[in-house]
């Protein structure tokens, strides 16, 4: 049965980009060239932990004003939605108290929102996530496709923010089948060059290939773009053996990616604690936004979650 893929995943009419005050400038330019594209409406979320916010503004009379502080978060966010509203599309400000990755997941439950737009900071060169943990515990479970936009992605603004070549890496898992469905709609979107490969760890690589050749591997690549996507799009395989991350950064740097969508089943807790898995190393150090999937995302899709290959575990849907 194939997997089912929701059309506003790859064609949103609903963006919700989730902000920090102040707002991480390359996220929200990203997040605008996206709704530019697809003439969808932008939603400016932010959520501000009440407990950090009312030890700083306690006010006079011995009490914290929580309705005065939503109207204050509102105004920091309204110079962005100004120039979303310039750019002729529809926007609107949404401000909770409360924690920012409860609150996010929430607003999903209640509005129909089609991906996510977030940005990342680091510090140094061990690549840690800094949105205290919200980018990580989002992109782990939210129930939509989740972009990241990494401390390393190119400056650029809402006009140059063009998507022409996706990279896509996939594995022989069931999951794969939707994260290259979703490329391959996303290319089509686009207009953009899809790039699919399949990375193998040197250690792993006779068992993962069990016999195949390369050539036998790229063309169980190109199946798995849908049916009604071959022939249509251009489309490259890239078979290749070595460390996942460093494979999936240099290829995105050598082909010239725009877009990167990375399959957040591998994403465990223990790997966001130690930041050595593949998923927050390629968000640190990508070039160009990250688009995750989570197993949510999976499900709704009518992927089972099942227990993957470890050898595979990672690029169930790297694009």
């Amino acid at each position: 049965m194939a997997a089912v893929i929701k059309p506003g995943w790859s064609k949103p009419s609903t963006i919700l980009f989730a902000s920090e005050i102040p707002a991480n400038e390359k996220a929200f330019a990203f997040a605008l060239a996206q709704a530019a594209e697809f003439g969808a409406d932008l939603i400016l979320f932010h959520a501000y932990d009440t407990l950090v916010v009312a030890t700083s503004e306690i006010s006079a009379m011995g009490h914290y004003d929580y309705s005065a502080s939503a109207h204050i978060e509102k105004e920091h966010l309204e110079p962005l939605a100004r120039r979303v509203r310039k750019a002729g599309l529809r926007c609107e400000i949404v401000v909770r108290p409360g924690l920012p990755a409860d609150q996010i997941l929430n607003f999903l439950n209640e509005r129909e929102i089609d991906r996510i737009v977030m940005g990342t900071r680091s510090p140094g060169p061990v690549g840690k996530l800094l949105v205290g943990s919200v980018a990580e515990a989002v992109l782990r479970t939210a129930t939509v496709p989740v972009c990241i936009v990494g401390p390393d992605v190119v400056d650029g603004n809402y006009r140059n923010f063009a998507t022409r070549t996706i990279l896509c890496a996939v594995s022989g898992q069931e999951a794969s089948s939707v994260v290259a469905g979703f490329a391959a709609e996303l290319a089509a979107q686009h207009n953009a060059r899809l790039i699919l490969e399949h990375v193998t760890r040197p250690q792993e690589r006779d068992e993962v290939l069990a016999g195949r050749s390369v050539d036998q591997v790229e063309a169980d690549l190109f199946s798995l773009v849908p049916r009604e996507f071959q022939g249509k799009l251009p489309v490259e395989a890239v078979v290749v053996s070595g460390d996942p991350t460093e494979e999936l950064l240099y290829q995105s740097a050598a082909q010239q990616a725009d877009l990167i969508v990375l399959s957040a089943r591998g994403a465990s807790a223990f790997a966001a604690m130690t930041r050595n898995g593949v998923v927050y190393k390629v968000l640190a150090h990508s070039h160009c936004p990250v688009i995750t999937l989570s197993p949510a995302v999976f499900s709704a899709c009518g992927v089972r979650a099942g227990k993957s290959h470890p050898a595979e575990a990672f690029m169930a849907g790297v694009f």
